[in-house]
């Protein structure tokens, strides 16, 4: 796949495209997606073409497909997983006279497509000549409910705007399951043979405007549904017809236009899937959905999605004043971060949502660590559900661990329904630190919301199984602490090491926090058999937790011996040589000092309380010079560490890499889906990197500071039960509560009370710090006119 690099109007509460750009067009449809966090709807053209990867995706719907290995391991996972492209429900084919609407033919006068970040739809405008000379106006309103989990409607609207009399167009409304799509975003042939034709048809059903298609996948049994239902406007004559077979359901609808006379189309979907209920039972769901839907109309749901957003936005937006472009690209991310998980409702946030095929639609580790901590103090529910589907996890947890020859649970690396799908070891399944990770949002979620009901049902459990992994998984090494070796942190440039620094020390806070739900939750304790010697075990091997530090250099080895490995040669690695795992055999990038991700700069954020400032400067500046960012995931962790040390305007700049991944096509295969973790990295980047937001211990504290190019940056986070608004400029912060009790919080070290009064402190300088440098083609990606380049 081709992907240019997509341009948009700077613009603060929108998104959109001017013209149609074949080279972004990929790119357009993964930033134009809608989704809801059950239903997800890739940003092609209700006419089907042009289109690149035209995806419609329901979470957790997966086809199974066999994990071959060139030679067999122990352990080895045997089923992949892969996300299904299923019914689309997005087509609406306009035929003028006997000529089918296609930007490719005919003239395109003019076209605009804008993504309305308030409103939440996906608006067009097309004023198109046919070859037959006619001219036609298409407007169209796409929206996937955030209320209504099942549901997604259309509005489609053509008017005659030539002066040559009546004009007879004809509108064909489809249903089509087993659409061909030429890049599935997986370059594994044995996924693409496992989503050729992956739907299996059980029911189908139509009468009048409406039709439900059933269908099931051949290896996963997951059994699936589309429904569909018209309303219909028009100024004159008409006729209808319905067809429906196994793989397609068609409404079509004829009518004389008279010229400036609009016919108007309202399209309604209902989408349901299950792994147990019968095809009778699935279809019901659907029509059930469909026909309320219908029934509320379409001003209904587009209020109530108006209205969802209002509040939403209202507790947590984020104001960026001096960077117009950044603005925009924060609220995009925000934006479909809350798409990717607010009505996922126990199933897993894709690191792709559901914008894309992209890394077949599994759930990674970036959910816990990058998306959640964002819901976490904007949409607290989401991150309820999301961790409730890790739970209803555990036993396949718990079992991948025997499998390990482990106690406890040990999480995969990628998944969709639960089951570890990588087949890559270094990087995958001795990544342990997944568990860490899961805990460490369990941890912020009961901080941040005092959920009781959840870490007695949920919460607990899982923090004590993955403590008991850790506690199995280590060793006390004669009195030279509790090692953990052969596991891979984030940077999967060094794998397969002994205590890895960001494992290690996420590890220390799961068994701290695992023996603290002990003490709050006794019952689950029982249940668990949880004993006093265990628990003091936990805290053990937390308090000799092994944290390599290489004394002559003065820094913090991301792993042991790391700083004693050979320099990698950047000056001469050319940048078309980037990523290095494209271009170089792993063997010789696990054995050089090469970072591809931001791993030990993790830590320093994600466990700041463990380190001092002037280690965070000194271990900052070592790794920015090991640092390609051959992962998305790198520039927003650097971006909050350089923000804290003093290196402002790298933060800056590393803002707009993370910000910008997807806008900008910045990695070059954004059309196979958005990069939803760096783009909660915008979020991120603005809170907690410049507001300097962290939240150690279950306490909040702020150490705002301003690169040189803001006048001002505001933000709202929710906090058990509050919301608290931050404004800081240059010279100031202002806190203040919007709603709630007064609460306790730090700035810069001072610890204040904010209530519903404004309190406003001085920011202090940033403190002087050497300049720091990147590897040889590996500095921040430069901006253009809208963004900083210095």
């Amino acid at each position: 796949m081709t992907e240019g690099r997509a341009h948009f109007p700077v613009e603060p509460w929108a998104l959109t495209e001017t013209a149609i750009d074949h080279d972004s067009l990929a790119v357009n449809e993964s930033v134009f997606a809608l989704a809801n966090g059950h239903i997800g709807m890739r940003g092609t053209l209700e006419e089907g073409e042009p289109s690149v990867v035209p995806g419609t995706y329901l979470n957790g719907y997966f086809e199974e497909r066999p994990l071959p290995y060139a030679e067999a391991g122990y352990g080895f996972p045997e089923e992949g997983q892969t996300v299904v492209n299923v019914t689309d429900g997005k087509l609406i084919r306009l035929l003028v006279g006997d000529s089918p609407l296609d930007l490719d033919y005919g003239h395109v006068i003019s076209h605009e497509r804008t993504l309305d970040l308030r409103a939440g739809v996906l608006r067009r405008c097309t004023e198109w000549r046919s070859p037959n000379g006619r001219t036609v106006e298409v407007r169209s309103t796409r929206l996937v409910s955030l209320t209504r989990r099942s549901i997604a409607a259309i509005r489609y609207e053509v008017r005659c705007t030539d002066d040559g009399g009546d004009l007879y167009v004809a509108l064909q409304s489809d249903l089509l399951a087993n659409e061909v799509v030429e890049n599935s975003g997986s370059d594994d042939p044995r996924a693409a043979a496992a989503l050729r034709k992956p739907l299996q048809s059980e029911l189908h059903t139509g009468r009048g405007r409406h039709a439900v298609l059933v269908h099931q996948t051949k290896k996963s049994r997951l059994r699936m549904a589309a429904g569909m239902d018209h309303d219909v406007l028009v100024p004159d004559s008409a006729s209808e017809d319905l067809e429906v077979s196994p793989d397609l359901a068609r409404y079509t609808l004829a009518a004389r236009l008279p010229a400036g006379e609009k016919l108007r189309l309202t399209k309604y979907l209902a989408y349901g899937w299950s792994s147990r209920r019968s095809s009778a039972a699935v279809r019901d769901q659907v029509e059930g959905a469909l026909s309320v839907a219908k029934l509320a109309g379409w001003d209904r749901l587009a209020d109530e999605q108006r209205q969802l957003l209002d509040g939403h936005w209202a507790q947590a937006d984020v104001t960026v004043e001096g960077d117009d472009e950044l603005q925009q690209a924060v609220r995009v991310g925000m934006f479909h971060v809350l798409q990717a998980g607010l009505r996922a409702e126990r199933q897993p946030i894709p690191a792709k949502g559901l914008t894309g095929p992209g890394y077949d639609g599994h759930a990674f580790w970036d959910t816990e660590t990058y998306v959640l901590p964002v819901l976490t103090y904007t949409a607290p529910e989401a991150v309820r559900d999301a961790l409730i589907w890790r739970w209803s996890t555990l036993d396949l947890a718990r079992e991948r661990a025997r499998v390990l020859g482990q106690e406890g649970a040990a999480f995969p690396w990628r998944t969709i329904r639960g089951e570890e799908t990588s087949g890559y070891w270094p990087a995958g399944t001795a990544a342990f630190h997944v568990n860490a990770d899961i805990a460490d949002a369990v941890v912020r979620y009961w901080h941040a919301t005092q959920d009781e009901a959840f870490d007695a049902d949920h919460g607990a459990e899982m923090l004590i199984e993955t403590a008991r992994l850790w506690a199995s998984l280590g060793h006390l090494d004669d009195g030279r602490g509790f090692r953990i070796d052969g596991v891979t942190g984030p940077d999967e440039y060094t794998a397969v090491v002994d205590n890895n620094v960001y494992t290690n020390l996420m590890a220390q806070r799961n068994l701290r926090e695992a023996a603290a739900a002990v003490a709050r939750q006794p019952g689950v304790a029982g249940r668990l058999e949880v004993s006093a010697t265990e628990v003091a075990t936990w805290l053990d091997a937390a308090d000799q937790m092994r944290i390599p530090f290489d004394e002559h250099v003065g820094v913090h080895m991301t792993s042991e011996g790391f700083t004693r490995h050979q320099e990698w040669d950047f000056d001469g690695t050319p940048p078309e040589k980037y990523p290095l795992l494209l271009h170089f055999p792993y063997f010789e990038i696990y054995r050089k000092q090469v970072v591809k991700q931001a791993d030990l700069v993790m830590a320093l954020h994600l466990r700041g309380d463990a380190f001092t400032h002037e280690q965070k400067v000194a271990d900052f500046a070592y790794y920015e010079a090991r640092t390609v960012r051959d992962s998305s995931l790198s520039a927003a962790q650097q971006a909050v560490v350089a923000a804290e040390c003093g290196h402002l305007q790298l933060a800056h700049d590393y803002w707009g890499e993370a910000a910008l991944t997807d806008l900008q096509n910045l990695h070059g295969n954004s059309g196979h889906g958005l990069h939803i973790a760096s783009l909660a990295g915008g979020w991120t980047v603005a809170v907690a990197g410049f507001g300097g937001m962290r939240d150690h211990d279950g306490r909040l504290t702020f150490a705002p500071r301003l690169p040189p190019r803001l006048t001002g940056l505001a933000f709202r986070v929710v906090y058990r039960g509050r919301c608290l608004r931050v404004r800081v400029t240059q010279e100031r912060a202002t806190y203040q509560l919007v709603s709630g009790e007064p609460l306790e919080i730090g700035h810069h070290g001072q610890t204040v009370t904010v209530t519903d009064a404004e309190l406003v402190l001085d920011v202090p300088p940033a403190p002087e710090v050497e300049p720091v440098t990147q590897p040889a083609h590996c500095a921040p990606r430069r901006r253009g006119r809208h963004g900083s380049s210095q």
